[in-house]
């Protein structure tokens, strides 16, 4: 019990710093990348929120970004391996282009994914908890306080700069 506690801990970190560090690195908080994006900023900065961590959440709603795509990679190669995860990806890629979403963080998230959660499972870790992983990731992101985690977000982006 505690050592699959210990391993969905592990995958939800791993997770969750991926997902922050490629929409950090494809620049998700600077401004909304997709429609709809800058009203849900606006809404979580009259809240008490950053802007800036706004601005990535209201990417992350908006369009398949490094949330989604971890979490379709993960699922994939659950089903299929890494022919899965890579299966995913270009899904993730046809939902960008539906999207009209004009960067890559979902699908370079989900390709790094899938090879995130292959290796993990070589070293014992169950694709499963990973797609667990992935969910609380989102939930810490999106579900549990706009107002707090969009300030988190705020907060990496200003060390990232």
């Amino acid at each position: 019990m505690i050592s699959s506690f210990l391993q969905i801990a592990f995958a939800a970190i791993s997770c969750w710093v991926l997902f922050i560090t490629i929409d950090m690195i494809w620049a998700l908080p600077r401004e909304g990348g997709v429609v709809g994006a800058k009203a849900i900023a606006t809404a979580i900065e009259k809240t008490g929120g950053d802007i800036r961590g706004g601005t990535m959440m209201g990417n992350i709603v908006s369009s398949p970004d490094a949330s989604a795509g971890t979490l379709l990679a993960a699922c994939g190669v659950y089903c299929f391996g890494i022919p899965g995860g890579l299966l995913a990806t270009v899904l993730v890629y046809i939902g960008n282009r539906i999207c009209y979403d004009p960067g890559y963080a979902g699908t370079t998230g989900c390709f790094l994914a899938t090879f995130m959660v292959y290796l993990g499972t070589q070293i014992g870790i169950p694709a499963e908890f990973f797609i667990i992983g992935m969910v609380i990731a989102i939930l810490t992101i999106q579900g549990i306080s706009h107002r707090h985690s969009s300030r988190l977000l705020g907060a990496i982006w200003r060390v990232r700069r």
